[in-house]
């Protein structure tokens, strides 16, 4: 039993390191404008099978309340991105899926609005929903909170799995916005080779939902993302038109 909490606590440990590690650490250039960039498009324009759930125009999210910036429930990418999107949309639907949207452009002052409850450590309204094991004072530390996020750049979307013949969500495991070692695509799992494995018995994630997180991130991978380490459902356009820039116009029908 001590060796098995030992391994898990290590996971843990080494997991947070690489998200902290690898939190954005770009000098931003802020495009500080309310103008909508030419270069970017309705992500249902371009790929209208879409199912959109823009979770921070509403209230279910890890803040509990509309954040700042999101003016209409839709997404936004860069035209790059939604194009590449498309190939992952058809690509899936022909397995039977179809991919549902959480998130995409993200303005900057969304970001600001995420460090500023982050700072606020009476503010935990939505813990149990999405932090039940994490102190929010360590939110910042482990890499969860940070001052730029990939999203303000344009070409990074949010999304999981469709399934058109249940009619459901596909089962990945953890929700979205999840802050637990959980979200990681690593958990339980060998993500290059798409092989699991579990802690001696001990299941967070199993074969079912682990494999379902290997079908949306090998389609991803295919048409031109890579992935975020510490979430199973964030991805970023490769070769993204955009790479230093942050924006700030608000999310809303273009």
């Amino acid at each position: 039993m001590k060796k098995t909490t030992f391994i898990i606590l290590a996971a843990i440990a080494l997991v947070a390191t690489a998200c902290k590690n690898n939190s954005e650490n770009i000098t931003p250039i802020v495009e500080d404008s309310q103008e909508v960039s030419a270069d970017f498009v309705t992500v249902t324009s371009v790929v209208p099978d879409a199912i959109l759930e823009i979770r921070y125009f509403g209230t279910y999210n890890f803040i509990g309340t509309r954040i700042d910036g999101y003016l209409q429930p839709t997404a936004l990418l860069t035209r790059q991105a939604a194009d590449s999107l498309r190939a992952v949309s058809d690509d899936l639907q022909a397995q039977g899926y179809r991919i549902k949207i959480y998130d995409a452009y993200r303005p900057q002052c969304a970001v600001d609005h995420f460090v500023r409850w982050g700072k606020d450590l009476d503010d935990t309204l939505m813990r149990s929903y999405f932090y039940p094991q994490v102190d929010k004072k360590d939110l910042f530390r482990l890499g969860y909170i940070a001052e730029q996020s990939s999203h303000s750049r344009g070409s990074t979307v949010d999304l999981t799995l469709f399934d058109m013949r249940t009619g459901k969500e596909v089962d990945m495991g953890a929700t979205f916005d999840w802050f637990g070692r959980e979200s990681h695509p690593s958990c339980q799992g060998d993500p290059e080779s798409g092989t699991y494995y579990a802690y001696d018995g001990v299941d967070t994630v199993t074969a079912e939902q682990f494999r379902n997180r290997m079908i949306l991130r090998r389609a991803m991978l295919r048409h031109g993302f890579k992935p975020y380490e510490c979430e199973w459902w964030h991805f970023t356009l490769k070769d993204e038109p955009y790479p230093d820039t942050y924006f700030t116009f608000p999310v809303k029908e273009l």
